[in-house]
């Protein structure tokens, strides 16, 4: 299938967020759509989660139901103007192409387009209705493209409203952070993963399929991702250590450890998702458990620390991969047995 790149981390063959059918996340999408239709829509949001849980096809999702109701337009062609991006009321800032770098993407979002925005914002409006900007996402903005974009949050224009997408808001200016009203995504069903994929890809069978969607771990981004990658290779290993990570004997991990070792890039940054994914878990799951899960909760928080620190000082310091995945599965089986013992 041939689809048109309009996105530098845009996945071969996947549509770009604004031609998606959104799947999910029908709660906040409700709890906006009330808002607009009691005249309450805030001039500004955070849509953050974790990356590829369709945050940016939200937007654009959100985006179609705010130009179609406070305009005379059917909601056919807005959603047709929005899909190429040229409905006058739209505004997309994204990482852009560098024409004299013989197409490639600029690695930020450049201050140059931000006030770009911020002035065709200040114009009169192409058409009559809200006007949305989709900043997509706000992680890929440096310092100076994102004070520009805290000066036009400061002063919004009336009826326009930003979404603003984060997959690490964290790491978001503070001021920028509190002048927008936070939407807090989570990941998706199995189900839903598995409805994305096949609108997609219909020509795909069951097993590739449930493969994916258990790996996606309710991101249907990295169920993509996982249809790119064969079948039975070391991935499929780590996922089955990470189910029991202390009933494995010592042998497995030491093979993954290998296999990772000498994986391409892709595989790699996938398995380091899948290890951050199951840390995250492990300390909501004893967070949740209360009192009772206290003696776990601080091993889990110790865990993260340890285990995100080797990574860093591995990627600073051109550290042998192997050993760090070996000092950070270690870690992983240690807490595993620590706190089923405690419990």
């Amino acid at each position: 299938m041939s689809v048109e790149r309009r996105e530098a981390d845009q996945i071969e063959g996947v549509p770009a967020p604004e031609f998606g059918t959104l799947i999910g996340h029908e709660a906040a999408l409700q709890s906006l759509a009330g808002a607009l239709d009691r005249g309450r829509l805030p001039s500004a949001i955070l849509l953050h989660g974790p990356r590829g849980i369709g945050k940016a096809t939200f937007a654009f999702a959100l985006a179609r139901l705010i130009l179609s109701r406070t305009s005379d337009e059917s909601e056919e062609r807005v959603a047709a103007q929005v899909a190429a991006l040229s409905h006058p009321n739209l505004f997309t800032l994204r990482r852009t192409t560098d024409p004299a770098n013989a197409g490639k993407y600029y690695a930020a979002i450049r201050v140059d387009d931000v006030r770009a925005m911020s002035l065709a914002l200040r114009q009169t409006r192409g058409r009559a209705g809200f006007r949305v900007a989709i900043i997509d996402s706000i992680d890929d903005c440096n310092i100076n493209s994102a004070n520009a974009l805290l000066k036009t949050l400061e002063e919004p224009p009336a009826e326009t409203m930003f979404i603003v997408i984060s997959h690490r808001p964290g790491g978001m200016l503070a001021t920028i952070r509190s002048r927008c009203q936070s939407f807090g995504l989570r990941p998706v069903s199995g189900a839903e993963v598995g409805d994305v994929l096949t609108r997609i890809r219909p020509e795909l069978g069951d097993d590739d399929i449930n493969r994916a969607v258990d790996f996606a771990g309710g991101r249907p981004r990295r169920g993509f991702e996982a249809l790119m990658l064969e079948e039975g290779d070391v991935l499929d290993a780590l996922r089955t250590w990470l189910a029991m990570p202390a009933a494995q004997p010592t042998r497995s991990h030491l093979l993954i450890a290998d296999g990772l070792a000498a994986a391409k890039g892709a595989e790699l940054a996938f398995a380091q998702d899948m290890i951050r994914d199951w840390l995250a878990a492990e300390a909501e799951a004893a967070a949740r458990a209360g009192s009772a899960g206290r003696f776990r909760l601080a091993s889990a928080n110790t865990l993260w620390e340890k285990a995100n620190a080797l990574v860093a000082d591995a990627d600073i310091y051109n550290l042998d991969r192997r050993q760090t995945l070996v000092a950070v599965f270690d870690l992983i089986r240690d807490h595993v047995r620590k706190t089923t013992s405690a419990s």
